[in-house]
């Protein structure tokens, strides 16, 4: 999308009345842009934030501020003809200095994206914006194997005037035949289908930050798809050894520790957030490299994927569950490392 439409979208966002050649600025505060640049939508909204405050990119050059209602005007047509704005605030920052370069939602730290979007920088500019709406710490597919192709379906499905939801809903119809395909012992297509939902996962995602267009009914909708099927997906797999005459001794003991493993490692997690209000993978370099391996949905496909290829998808099962069991403590072992910190000590690293 160009600049002034990305910027209309964030403006909508957060509830910004966007100003028409015909408005008259009487009172208050007034953010003015050059649409030349994309802002990652935090500066905006701290920019809002903060009267008297101007914008500069690294060379210096005023590209944002915020001015009086009376100032307006003035500041618009300086921006416009390349005049000095500084006059006209208070404070000149950096997007790093008014922004931030940890994002605790997306568990990264990463300068705000900030660039000047001509024909010849467009692609640089995707791509920084794409990087930018990865989450930092995940499992080692989606951080590993997924990014180059996900950028490449995400900017397709934007061109093609796909939304997230729609995205969510075929990885949603893929889930569902996976488990099928599970339950009937049809373990290969039933991975292809898994695999191909779990890629669908982080491109819906993706989509919906770049092109602003997140919603709290997709949040909803993608979340829990993603916090609910995988016990249903080992479950199956469970029920197709059995239909592919697979002996599994110890079968529902596994079972049983494979979906109460991943329920408890959630509440886990949630007790971790609770108490020290920092997510637990975010908490010290460890914490963020076992986030790559630990007992959830692609780590387990990883094992299932191995078992099946040599033939012996009952071994997978049986990896998976011990596999959980192990993580479960060493996610009970981080809670009481945590309790033993003193107060205020939990911090993640990425904040540093």
């Amino acid at each position: 999308m160009t600049s002034s439409e990305r910027l209309s979208r964030i403006y909508r966002r957060l509830g910004l009345v966007e100003a028409t050649p015909e408005t008259v600025f009487v009172s208050g505060n007034v953010i003015v842009v050059d649409a030349g640049w994309v802002f990652d939508e935090s500066l905006i909204k701290a920019l809002a934030e903060r009267p008297g405050v101007a914008l500069v990119d690294e060379a210096g050059r005023v590209v944002a501020v915020n001015v009086s209602a009376l100032r307006a005007r003035d500041s618009i047509a300086r921006l416009d003809t390349g005049e000095d704005v500084t006059a006209l605030a208070d404070t000149r920052l950096t997007a790093l200095e008014l922004g931030s370069a940890y994002n605790s939602a997306l568990r990264k730290r990463e300068p705000p994206v900030l660039e000047r979007l001509t024909p010849e920088t467009r692609v640089a500019v995707e791509k920084r914006l794409f990087q930018g709406s990865y989450k930092g710490v995940t499992d080692l597919v989606t951080k590993y194997v997924w990014p180059t192709p996900a950028r490449v379906v995400t900017r397709w499905c934007a061109l093609a005037k796909m939304t997230p939801n729609q995205v969510t809903l075929i990885g949603f119809i893929l889930t569902l035949a996976a488990f099928w395909l599970f339950w009937t012992g049809q373990f290969g297509w039933g991975l292809v289908c898994a695999w191909i939902m779990t890629f669908l996962d982080t491109v819906d995602g993706k989509l919906a930050r770049v092109t602003l267009t997140s919603s709290k009914w997709g949040n909803v909708f993608d979340h829990g798809i993603d916090l609910v099927h995988p016990p249903f997906w080992w479950w199956a797999w469970y029920v197709g050894l059995g239909a592919m005459a697979f002996a599994t001794p110890y079968g529902v003991l596994a079972l049983a520790v494979i979906v109460a493993g991943y329920v408890l490692q959630r509440v886990e997690e949630g007790i971790f957030l609770a108490l020290f209000k920092v997510e637990m993978h975010a908490w010290r370099p460890f914490d963020s490299f076992f986030r790559l391996i630990t007992a959830r949905r692609n780590p387990n496909l990883i094992m299932l994927t191995l078992a099946w290829l040599a033939g012996r998808p009952d071994i997978g099962f049986m990896a998976v569950a011990v596999w959980t069991a192990i993580c479960l403590l060493v996610h009970a072992v981080q809670i009481l490392q945590g309790l033993a910190t003193p107060k205020g000590g939990v911090v993640s690293w990425l904040s540093c």
